[in-house]
C-alpha cells in the first residue's frame, strides 16, 4: 500500500521546528532527509528510521520492520504524535547518518 501525502504532511508538521527537513518521493513512498542526510522514510504510512546506535538507544523497545520486501529492517517509530520525541530522535541520529552517495 503506498503512503499517503496526508501522512507525509503530518510527519513534516511534527518536525516543523527543525531546519533542513526535506523529502524525496520514491515509488509511492517518501525518503526523509535531515541536514542533507537520510534519516529514514515513510513506508505504508509508517515512519521508519535507520537503526543507528543513537536511535536504538533513544528507542530501546522499538520494533524492527522492513520498509518493503527484501529491504534491510529499520526501526518503527510509534510515537509520531509526540513532537518533542520526534525532534529529539532526529537530532540524536543526524551525526551518525552518512551523507547520501553521489550519483
Amino acid at each position: 500500500m503506498p503512503s499517503s501525502k496526508n501522512y507525509l504532511e503530518y510527519i513534516l508538521q511534527q518536525l516543523s521546528k527543525l531546519d533542513e527537513i526535506t523529502y524525496r518521493a520514491m515509488m509511492n513512498e517518501y525518503i526523509l532527509y535531515y541536514q542533507g542526510k537520510i534519516i529514514g522514510g515513510i513506508y505504508d504510512d509508517r515512519l521508519l528510521v535507520k537503526p543507528v546506535p543513537s536511535a536504538i538507544k533513544y528507542m530501546p523497545n522499538a520494533r524492527y520492520e522492513s520498509p518493503y520486501k527484501g529491504a534491510k529492517k529499520m526501526l518503527l517509530v510509534d510515537e509520531v504524535a509526540n513532537k518533542e520525541f520526534l525532534i529529539g530522535l532526529f537530532q540524536v541520529m543526524v551525526d551518525e547518518c552518512p551523507m547520501p552517495k553521489k550519483r
